[in-house]
Parts: structure tokens; C-alpha cells; sequence
């Protein structure tokens, strides 16, 4: 082969190693709880029930009565409160 041919065939794969690109996605643990708030603080998700959050988070430090149709309950923990429709969350917010 000359040197030619193989200049081009080198300019040819030098030129394509950008369609060659591979991300890595790595999962360690699935079972880590991820922070959902940017300053690090892990709090219920939305669906979760009012057990659920008991169980993980334990007991609120203030409870506030459900009010309106469909009832809203909401909860105060140190560092976040969280808001329920019946008895599922459908908001968490941190406290600031």
C-alpha cells in the first residue's frame, strides 16, 4: 500500500472517531437514597402514604388538620413539610 493510501485511510478514521462516542453511565446502588433537594435533604415523594412517610421520615413534629374538598393535610418535619391529598403526598418542600 502506499504511503498515499494510507494517509487517507488514517485522515478517514481520524475523521469519523467523533461518531465512535460512548457515555458511561455508571448505577452503583440502586437502593441509595438520592437527595431530591439540591442542599442534600431526602424527602417523601410524591405518592407515598402518610405510612409510608411515618415509617421512613418517623413522626412529624407539628400536624396540621386536613381543610377543603379533597381534604389537604400537612405536616411539619424539622427540615421539610410535606403536603397530602387524602392520604398520598403531593408535595414536599424544604424549609429554608
Amino acid at each position: 500500500m502506499s504511503t498515499r493510501s494510507l494517509l487517507i485511510i488514517g485522515t478517514a478514521l481520524f475523521s469519523f472517531m467523533n461518531l465512535c462516542q460512548a457515555e458511561v453511565i455508571s448505577i452503583t446502588d440502586p437502593s441509595y437514597e438520592v437527595a431530591n433537594d439540591p442542599s442534600g435533604i431526602v424527602r417523601p415523594t410524591r405518592g407515598m402514604t402518610m405510612a409510608q412517610v411515618k415509617q421512613q421520615f418517623g413522626e412529624p413534629e407539628t400536624t396540621h388538620p386536613a381543610v377543603g374538598q379533597p381534604p389537604i393535610t400537612r405536616w411539619e418535619y424539622a427540615k421539610f413539610e410535606v403536603v397530602f391529598e387524602y392520604d398520598k403526598v403531593i408535595h414536599s418542600v424544604v424549609v429554608r
